[in-house]
């Protein structure tokens, strides 16, 4: 069974023109609310590719937002999650421009609950029948850190996105399975351990970091420079990129995490699980919204091919 550990949001999205300067006040050209949350994104995702039920660790506020949201997750089947009494639901601000590239203010509402007693109550209910565990950076620092022990400790798949990056332990990083920044995050925790950091040599700039890290597999997601990534043998590839029609990049690095875990659970050939992760997340980005925006298995298996 694949796990998520991690936020549930309301997204609330407005389509502007350009990015909103310092002092300027813009009128935006429309206002979108989508289901959100890098957690849920990826508990969602994986529901949809594969199929099957989730079981995701959460916390949503008592609100009309956290009512639209666990609905929501009842349509995918996914559980395990939390209703937080007296909370507001998480949610985000996005800025959308017209070349579908994005601007995130979290507000983190219910999140900051998921805490140790939580996490401990979901893997009494759920710890044995899990296979991967998907985890993110958007719950507190020091439950990502528990979580990741606890997973650890029951011998289970981890698959770590460092989002937001800025909290990010570089010594929590050891032996995780498979850890896949952005190219920006990258560039952050490159100077967090004063490596150096170029794109013209990013093989050099990624084997050092796998080496401090004691990371398994280092996969850095480039956008539409596809996929770079160095495996448990220190072998270097790439995935190259699928050419798409950008509307709107949100959300896209969750899917391709939900993706990979649902691919490599079924595979465990990370090649196959990147190149079908890669594709999911491209179809994504072709479309509004975060999780409005995840393909069908089938949609993904036919660009595949």
């Amino acid at each position: 069974m694949i796990a998520v550990i991690g936020s549930s949001n309301m997204d609330i999205v407005f389509n502007v023109e350009h990015f909103t300067l310092p002092g300027e006040t813009q009128k935006a050209l429309s206002l979108d609310f989508y289901f959100g949350g890098k957690g849920a994104n990826q508990a969602v995702a994986a529901a949809k590719l594969s199929e099957k039920p989730v079981c995701f660790c959460s916390c949503i506020g008592d609100d009309e937002y956290g009512n639209q949201i666990s609905q929501n997750f009842k349509k995918y089947r996914i559980e395990g999650y939390y209703v937080q009494k007296n909370e507001k639901t998480g949610r985000a601000y996005i800025e959308v421009d017209k070349n579908g590239e994005n601007r995130i203010i979290i507000f983190s509402g219910a999140n900051d609950k998921v805490d140790k007693e939580k996490i401990d109550k979901f893997f009494d209910e759920y710890g044995d029948e899990i296979d991967i565990c998907l985890l993110q950076n958007e719950i507190p620092l020091q439950s990502v850190e528990y979580a990741i022990s606890k997973l650890k400790e029951k011998g289970i798949t981890i698959i770590y996105d460092p989002a937001p990056v800025g909290s990010t332990k570089i010594k929590s990083l050891k032996d995780i399975d498979f850890l896949t920044p952005n190219d920006k995050e990258f560039m952050f925790l490159c100077e967090k351990e004063k490596i150096d950091f170029k794109e013209s040599n990013l093989d050099k700039s990624m084997l050092a970091f796998k080496r401090i890290s004691k990371v398994k597999n280092l996969i850095v997601k480039m956008g539409d420079k596809g996929v770079i990534y160095i495996d448990e043998e220190e072998n270097l590839e790439k995935i190259e990129p699928l050419k798409v029609n950008p509307v709107d990049s949100t959300g896209a690095g969750d899917i391709f995490n939900g993706a990979l875990a649902v691919a490599f659970s079924e595979t465990n050939d990370l090649q196959k699980s990147l190149n079908f992760a890669n594709t999911a997340a491209a179809i994504s980005v072709e479309r509004k919204g975060a999780q409005s925006s995840i393909p069908k298995r089938e949609e993904v298996l036919k660009r595949l091919s």
